[in-house]
């Protein structure tokens, strides 16, 4: 050994030595105790990526072989601890995963509403505030010592494409628009203000096209995905590439599926030219828990685990959440299946993001951006009034015939609290969920409103397998108004389960429709599902006055419906996923095409696609005031006609409109197209409230497989009773006007768009140099 490389192995050695005698003395462990000898690695003057490549050019081939797995292992000569990957956040911090634990000082965390029902919010502020939140109650446990990561694997950002799948209500919905804005506002709170110096960091999952779980056999695991490139293009990989390239997250995980014959996580073009090279990412890719065993195993994608380790890590991925990696990396290492300098590459990735977390800057409790965060952060007044205030946003009114509901407080006399989902805190948390600070279920809520409750479950749980129907009936006769609460729960759909109908489990519709007959007046009822539900009957029964879905609400949930039904928030939330028929369980749901196909039959996905009947649509959702909308200006100013005049057309090849290539127009001018459109919406009353103005596009036809009509933008604006506002939406001509080709190249129609918000009131954009737009 050198002298210089002696020395080198010296000062670590001190600053190893420095760190453990730091912790053995009741400090947190880690890297870059102050006072310790220089090292290259532990100067914050450097870019990460040149500490990083430090870092890993000093260890040992075994020693970097041990960082690839999500429990990467401590290196001591080198004061470098152990580190656990897997952390969960989607709605709040997470008991799956290895990256945190609750059995401190810190017990309990903040569970908000399930993403899909935030997502009925449309209001990214909302999103934001929640991200950041669990940015803060993770760096409070790592600061007390009570997380060993601040990798957080969340957020959910695939497509709802279709309504039985499992997972669903992890996502913000079916609309490409309003996931990829999710994606931005909530990463950007989770990840903190600063690019280099992260409060957490996001990983958006799962790319791509993944949305089945187990349907009739077909699993995950094995399932290849047959996705067109116009289908990538326009629906599946906008989230990801919005959550990559505007919101900077540091991290995208791979799937288990397979795309068109490809493993995820052993797609170069996907982990590598896409990710890194299309969308900019700055960070690592994960792969879901297993996959690269996967890759092997379940898709058959490699003979052995040596060339799977390598063409996994080759692809691009970069940690194996498993251990598959670790146990076979020095093997294929050894078989010349990869070389060191492919894994030098992934750990510079790795090592890279935990020093953006400040892992290698000293005592984490002496970060001037979040040293300060403690036990006092977590469960907060702030967070608990943040994780109600979300909950009343996201809950839909859909039914409300004859003024049923609001009801009023105290003058309600008794009154029947009916149904599974009532006293059930599990009905209120999704998937992915942490112990919560506190659970108010709907009968806990309804008892702060009405001083007469009696409660009747009418099923043990939401499986209903067989109804106490005679109590129930029993009970709302007995009573002067009647409040059912059924739904789903995890016995019909998460991870690893999903929905076979989209009715109402069991004998819940039958127990639903004989209280209703029995009941004094019409009765109302509340609808606790992750995923959408087959309610038709209900809607048309003159029996059910008031139908309200109110999603898996968090841990708030109870109090937030008690809220909406006695008119303290007036209800906002809007659908974020359209609501089929339970004929459309027809579909395969190995069918990945999202348009219709008329001449087999094939009804196509999402509202934008789907030929069909509804229950109700996407978007969907009433208030207790009235509103109104008007579009009340928009179009292409002279400056862009000019512009326009100097792009290149290219000729339909089916003789129609030409279009223009958003990838010739280029950043610059697509920056220089943008226009705004002003909506002016006023608040008839009699409530104030909040109201989610969307704005749409549409073509003059949907040939081609154009979309129906394509969600351009949202906001939602509060507006006292009798007040108007105008609200400004910036329309860019390449990404809301844009349309995918079969081929996926994206491309603007030199022809007449029509934008509105309301369907009776349309604005016509005409996207060509020659004609004028009103």
């Amino acid at each position: 050994m050198g002298g210089s490389a002696g020395i080198v192995v010296l000062m670590a050695t001190i600053t190893a030595l420095l760190c453990m005698g730091a912790a053995a003395g009741g400090q947190p462990p880690f890297s870059c105790w102050p006072g310790a000898p220089y090292v290259r690695f532990c100067d914050q003057r450097l870019p990460v990526e040149q500490r990083a490549a430090d870092l890993v050019a000093r260890l040992t081939l075994a020693e970097k072989v041990s960082q690839l797995g999500d429990v990467a292992a401590a290196v001591p000569r080198l004061g470098v601890p152990a580190y656990k990957w897997w952390s969960e956040g989607l709605h709040g911090l997470s008991m799956w995963g290895k990256g945190m634990h609750f059995t401190g000082a810190v017990q309990h965390v903040t569970s908000f509403p399930q993403v899909l029902l935030t997502a009925a919010s449309f209001d990214e502020r909302i999103w934001y505030f929640i991200g950041q939140a669990i940015g803060v109650e993770a760096r409070a446990l790592y600061n007390i010592g009570q997380a060993e990561g601040l990798t957080i694997w969340s957020p959910n950002v695939n497509i709802y494409r279709d309504p039985r799948w499992g997972r669903g209500h992890e996502t913000p919905g079916e609309d490409p628009i309003t996931v990829s804005k999710y994606a931005v506002a909530f990463v950007r709170g989770l990840q903190g203000p600063s690019p280099t110096t992260l409060q957490t960091s996001a990983c958006c999952k799962h790319a791509t096209a993944y949305d089945l779980d187990d349907w009739r056999g077909t699993v995950r695991y094995n399932f290849n995905a047959r996705v067109t490139p116009q289908d990538l293009a326009d629906t599946f990989n906008p989230p990801f590439r919005s959550c990559v390239g505007e919101g900077q997250a540091s991290c995208v995980m791979c799937a288990y599926t397979a795309v068109n014959g490809v493993p995820a996580c052993a797609d170069y073009n996907l982990l590598t030219k896409t990710f890194r090279g299309q969308w900019g990412l700055k960070g690592y890719v994960a792969s879901d828990c297993d996959a690269i065993a996967l890759v092997r195993d379940g898709q058959h994608f490699r003979p052995t685990p040596e060339d799977t380790v390598a063409t996994t890590l080759k692809a691009g991925m970069d940690m194996n959440c498993g251990n598959y990696t670790q146990v076979h990396g020095m093997a294929a290492l050894r078989q010349g299946k990869m070389t060191e300098r492919d894994v030098d590459r992934t750990l510079i990735n790795l090592f890279s993001v935990r020093m953006r977390l400040g892992h290698f800057n000293g005592d984490p409790r002496s970060n001037p951006l979040y040293g300060h965060f403690g036990a006092n952060d977590v469960c907060s007044p702030a967070h608990k009034n943040l994780a109600l205030h979300a909950a009343k946003s996201g809950i839909v009114l859909l039914k409300n015939d004859a003024g049923t509901l609001p009801l009023r407080r105290w003058t309600v006399g008794s009154t029947a609290v009916i149904g599974p989902n009532a006293n059930d805190p599990g009905a209120l948390l999704g998937n992915y969920f942490g112990p919560p600070c506190e659970t108010i279920t709907p009968l806990l809520g309804l008892k702060g409103y009405v001083k007469d409750v009696r409660f009747e479950p009418g099923c043990i749980d939401t499986a209903c397998w067989s109804a106490a129907t005679g109590k129930a009936v029993a009970v709302a006769r007995s009573t002067d108004h009647v409040i059912l609460f059924m739904g789903t729960s995890h016995v019909q759909e998460e991870e690893g389960r999903d929905r076979t109908s989209l009715l109402l489990p069991g004998q819940q519709q039958s127990l639903i429709e004989a209280v209703a007959r029995a009941a004094k007046r019409p009765v109302i009822l509340v609808l606790l599902t992750g995923g959408p539900v087959d309610v038709t009957f209900a809607k048309f029964n003159p029996k059910i006055g008031a139908i309200v879905w109110a999603g898996y609400p968090g841990q708030a949930g109870g109090l937030a419906i008690a809220n909406v039904l006695f008119g303290e928030h007036n209800p906002s939330g809007r659908l974020p996923v359209t609501w089929y028929p339970e004929e459309y369980i027809r579909v395969p749901m190995t069918d990945m095409r999202m348009r219709a196909d008329p001449a087999t039959g094939y009804p196509g996905r999402s509202y934008r696609f789907y030929r069909g009947p509804v229950v109700y649509k996407f978007g969907y959702g009433l208030s207790y005031s009235r509103f109104s909308r008007r579009l009340a200006a928009s179009g292409l100013a002279g400056h862009q006609k000019s512009l326009l005049a100097s792009l290149t057309s290219t000729p339909a090849a089916d003789g129609g409109a030409s279009h223009y290539d958003v990838e010739e127009i280029g950043p610059e001018r697509c920056e220089q197209l943008k226009f705004p459109a002003v909506v002016e919406v006023e608040n008839h009353g009699p409530m104030d409230g909040n109201h989610s103005v969307l704005m749409f596009l549409r073509w003059p036809n949907a040939t081609g497989g154009r979309p129906a009509s394509q969600l351009v933008g949202f906001q939602s604006q509060h507006l006292e009773a009798g007040e108007k506002a105008s609200l400004t939406f910036d329309v860019s001509p390449c990404e809301h006007l844009s349309r995918a080709r079969e081929d996926g190249k994206m491309v603007i129609d030199g022809a007449s768009h029509f934008l509105f918000v309301d369907e009776d009131d349309e604005a016509e954009i005409s996207f060509d140099a020659s004609i004028n737009s009103p």
